[in-house]
């Protein structure tokens, strides 16, 4: 896998072209041609992303997602849960109840950059079948 500060990220995933999904609060760009091969984004934000960091942020949402139904079964209707999920520079936060939930995360800053965002309860779940399908797509699989 290329480095983080490699401007040739092609290697990465070859064959994927460029994609583009997006809903009413979020988005998600993917370009492995470039050297941010993506761009995640909510209401009002967006933010860049390198290979690892969106490999991060699939699987990161995908373990939130699981942990929140496996727990959403013992939640009563009025009571919420928060769960975080850590992993290579990016930390992501669940908050919500058994049926509605939003996504929250930080990419801690590294030498260049750093950010942050917010998905609604609305956008929430619609970027997290984004992502999975990404992930089980193929291209992440590194």
């Amino acid at each position: 896998m290329n480095s983080p500060t490699n401007n040739s990220p092609r290697s990465c995933w070859p064959d994927l072209p460029p994609l583009q999904r997006e809903g009413d609060g979020w988005r998600l760009a993917v370009d492995p041609a470039r050297p941010f091969v993506a761009l995640v984004g909510g209401e009002g934000w967006a933010c860049e992303l390198r290979a690892a960091e969106l490999q991060a942020l699939c699987h990161g949402v995908a373990v939130l997602v699981h942990q929140h139904s496996v727990m959403a079964e013992q939640l009563m209707a009025e009571e919420s849960i928060t769960i975080n999920h850590e992993s290579r520079g990016l930390w992501l936060e669940l908050c919500g109840t058994a049926a509605s939930w939003s996504l929250r995360f930080l990419l801690e800053p590294e030498a260049d950059r750093g950010c942050e965002g917010v998905w609604s309860a609305q956008a929430s779940p619609q970027l997290a079948l984004a992502l999975q399908q990404l992930e089980y797509s193929g291209p992440l699989q590194a």
